[in-house]
């Protein structure tokens, strides 16, 4: 490395560095998320800021500079700003675009009317969160809520249900939430107050409650009201099962499996916007339905889709055993770590829930594979019209930067990725480009997800979005194109 470069390479440093505080002020203060290009900045290390600026050669052809976002972001600063997401990369590029001849200040104002001064929405203030369940999921919807705390206006995980485990239950389940073979380190310090059955995770006091039947629990004498339920167990499915949960304090439950009966199954970016808000029970569907909705919906929207299968890969699950025993399920009981193992998937069905106006016909079958996370589905569709593969994947490539699936769809076209790279994604899935084939009307697409944290960040999304505290994305291109 030159002088020179070294030089430069400080400087972005020191840029970022000046970045992270303004970006945590204006997340704690004002409830203001700072994305760039759809990804979230706040608390992120100074690599991580600089590493997502990099990412922007995806869309410009060349990289964003901190230099070009700081002031931006320093003018975000001064303006009395309400609760909103603001995506500095799509502020700056629309300011390149704008021939206005304005000031930074002066844009960056028009362009964020909706949320400023007398405009700014006001806070609904904090919504309790209740977990019934702390396994794989339910301990990082944990990890992710105690993250989004910020201000204290949004989601608020108040308590997990679990069934008692024995002696030291309490510390053994704050060193799961503490430690994890697969995710790492949880980002934070957590103490354990035995004698209050509760453990502090970066301030957030978590109560555990210690019961296996839901009928029995009054969460209001724990402080908690109008909470949303968030069951991680699968152990009820249906209407009936789920509504046990309605207990006092209790305003909505969501489970994290797919939902049987008349339970809607949301896939967020998909079909979260058409919801009842006023039913109460809701389901997130599976992992692998969050993973294949996403660009079945996007390739349907631009080249129709007659028929498909979807094929997947996926990792093994708790629900399987280690070692060949007794299953109620076929094949399921053949020991996991040890072979490929063929299993029935919901998936395909799955996709008439998510978008009942989808009239394709997907089947669907699963491979469970010996590694710990991350899965891959194969979709092989038959297109209503022919095209190619840099048409399909340079739309793909537009999806996944801007638009209502950006925060759900991502894009590699890394020539040497493999699963464990897509460990701790936050995107529903992400396409392969390299992995593509497309001839004729047929395209066959490589989508990879983290079944575990992916799936967990769609379940955040949603209960955001039901709570009211899901906030839109500024600037607003339409709102901008109509003011050049």
């Amino acid at each position: 490395m030159t002088t020179e470069q070294l030089d430069r390479w400080n400087a972005q440093e020191a840029a970022a560095e000046a970045m992270s505080p303004i970006i945590g002020t204006l997340y704690r203060e004002k409830g203001v998320t700072v994305l760039l290009h759809s990804r979230s900045l706040v608390n992120k290390s100074v690599i991580s800021i600089l590493r997502t600026h990099r990412f922007a050669r995806q869309i410009e052809g060349e990289e964003l500079s901190v230099d070009e976002t700081l002031p931006f972001l320093r003018v975000l600063a001064e303006l009395d700003l309400g609760p909103c997401k603001i995506d500095l990369g799509h502020l700056v590029t629309t300011y390149r675009a704008d021939d206005r001849g304005l000031s930074i200040r002066d844009f960056t104002a028009s362009v964020l009317v909706d949320v400023t001064n007398g405009n700014k929405a006001q806070p609904p203030g904090p919504k309790d969160v209740v977990l019934y369940g702390f396994g794989r999921i339910g301990r990082l919807v944990a990890r992710l809520l105690i993250e989004k705390v910020g201000s204290g206006n949004g989601l608020n995980v108040r308590a997990v249900v679990v069934r008692r485990g024995g002696d030291g239950d309490l510390a053994k389940r704050a060193s799961l939430l503490r430690r994890d073979s697969v995710h790492g380190q949880f980002n934070g310090t957590i103490k354990v107050d035995t004698d209050n059955d509760t453990i502090i995770a970066n301030g957030n006091v978590i109560k555990f409650i210690y019961s296996d039947d839901p009928t029995t629990i009054d969460y209001t004498e724990y402080g908690i009201d109008d909470a949303i339920l968030i069951d991680n167990t699968g152990k009820w499915r249906d209407r009936e099962g789920l509504s046990q949960h309605l207990r006092p304090g209790i305003a909505k439950v969501v489970l994290t499996a797919p939902g049987k009966g008349d339970v809607p199954n949301i896939v967020h970016g998909v079909n979260h916007r058409s919801l009842d808000l006023s039913q109460r029970i809701f389901s997130c569907a599976s992992c692998t339905t969050n993973a294949i909705v996403p660009p079945l919906k996007a390739m349907d929207d631009e080249y129709g889709i007659v028929r498909g299968h979807v094929e997947t890969v996926h990792s093994f699950t708790n629900d399987q055993n280690l070692l060949d025993n007794y299953h109620s399920a076929d094949r399921r009981g053949r020991s996991a770590p040890f072979n490929l193992v063929l299993t029935e998937t919901g998936a395909a069905s799955a996709v008439a829930k998510a978008m009942p106006d989808f009239k394709a016909k997907i089947t669907g079958n699963s491979i469970r594979v010996p590694t710990p996370d991350v899965s891959v589905a194969i979709l092989n569709l038959q297109l209503e019209r022919e095209t190619n593969k840099s048409e399909v994947l340079e739309y793909l490539r537009q999806v996944s930067l801007t638009g209502p699936l950006s925060r759900n769809l991502d894009y590699t076209a890394a020539t040497d990725a493999v699963s464990s790279d897509f460990i701790g994604s936050r995107a529903a899935s992400i396409i392969d480009a390299n992995a593509a084939i497309v001839e004729g009307d047929t395209a066959i697409l490589y989508v990879w997800y983290d079944n575990e944290f992916g799936y967990s960040c769609q379940v955040v999304r949603t209960v955001q979005y039901i709570s009211g505290i899901e906030y839109p994305t500024y600037p607003r291109v339409d709102a901008i194109r109509e003011s050049v």
